[in-house]
């Protein structure tokens, strides 16, 4: 492998996740990883030989995001189960099923590939753009799809920061259940925060704690979308091959993403708190840092005019399914007593 082909995309990327990185700082409610793809996408447009750039930033998009996607493991701590009670896991669960069930059933309607529909259910259903990017190797997802899913559940977490502390004061919600259904329905961890925080310093502290641990949702769905997106790779490894019997061992090894493993293990060994407060949050960092050069170099290889014929049927999916799982949210928590 020659290193020179690919350093000049590599370092484009690591120059945008530094920007990004310091702009994500001082912006709480916009994370460093809608700036990176932000950037990404303008410097697609302004950029005319993408060329030199190609090999480091494909190598970027798909090796570093995995890389991103298993350090991610070591900040999930099963244990944070134990702090929130039964009745935000009783809501989760109602609202990742909403999420997930709704994205599947108006994607036909609307006309939209699985793989997009995938990415917009798990961005709104578990935590936004992290959860678009843990999931989209699994599923050998487009760049394209994985731009219009972040772009789709960032514009509705700005809304949602502007409008659920005012609907919560309208239904007269206490800070107990506004911080459940921020937890619960609102997408990036930043924007929980922000709304969170907005109706009272109690709501946005058990908000927090949910969104936390809602994002532990991550491990059995990127888990359940691997084994999905290696049983359809699979089925068009043996279709594309006129071999009257597959190498069952060859095409495994080709289509498995073995990343998942050690994300898996990673995870287990913080449950069991094997990893010390200082690693875990080095991780984090370094983590969240690999996934903004990832989300950059996606936006400069993504197909603007792919995206542009996609219409904005998307955006409705988007829309529909996070004003699901809000409504969901709310429901099940009047039925638990809690409204």
């Amino acid at each position: 492998m020659k290193i020179k082909k690919y350093l000049p995309g590599i370092f484009m990327a690591f120059l945008i996740a530094i920007i990004s990185t310091f702009l994500g700082n001082k912006v709480h409610i916009i994370g460093a990883s809608v700036f990176a793809l932000i950037f990404g996408i303008i410097l697609n447009l302004i950029i005319k030989d993408k060329t030199p750039y190609k090999n480091g930033l494909k190598f970027t998009s798909k090796k570093l995001l995995k890389t991103a996607i298993v350090f991610l493991g070591a900040s999930l701590s099963i244990q944070q189960i134990l702090t929130i009670g039964k009745y935000s896991l009783y809501v989760m669960s109602f609202t990742l099923l909403a999420a997930f069930g709704s994205g599947y059933l108006l994607s036909s309607i609307l006309k939209i590939n699985w793989k997009m529909s995938t990415l917009i259910s798990a961005g709104t259903g578990i935590c936004g753009g992290s959860a678009i990017a843990a999931i989209s190797p699994t599923i050998d997802a487009d760049e394209s799809d994985i731009t219009y899913a972040i772009a789709a559940t960032f514009i509705f977490d700005i809304l949602m920061i502007i409008l659920f502390p005012i609907m919560g004061n309208l239904l007269g919600l206490s800070d107990l259940s506004f911080g459940l259904w921020t937890g619960t329905a609102v997408n990036d961890t930043s924007s929980v925060v922000a709304a969170g925080y907005a109706f009272s310093d109690q709501a946005g502290e058990f908000a927090t704690i949910v969104k936390l641990t809602r994002t532990l949702a991550i491990i059995p769905i990127v888990l359940l979308f691997s084994f999905i997106g290696a049983y359809k790779k699979g089925k068009e490894y043996k279709e594309s091959n006129n071999e009257i019997q597959v190498n069952k061992g060859r095409y495994l090894i080709e289509i498995a993403p073995w990343f998942i493993l050690l994300f898996l293990v990673f995870s287990v060994i913080n449950s069991l708190g094997y990893i010390s407060t200082n690693l875990k949050d080095s991780l984090n960092i370094i983590s969240k840092f690999l996934m903004a050069m990832a989300l950059g170099a996606i936006g400069f290889n993504t197909d603007i005019k792919k995206m542009v014929r996609a219409g904005i049927n998307p955006m409705i999916l988007g829309f529909l399914v996070s004003l699901i799982v809000v409504v969901v949210s709310l429901i099940v928590q009047f039925s638990l007593g809690q409204i």
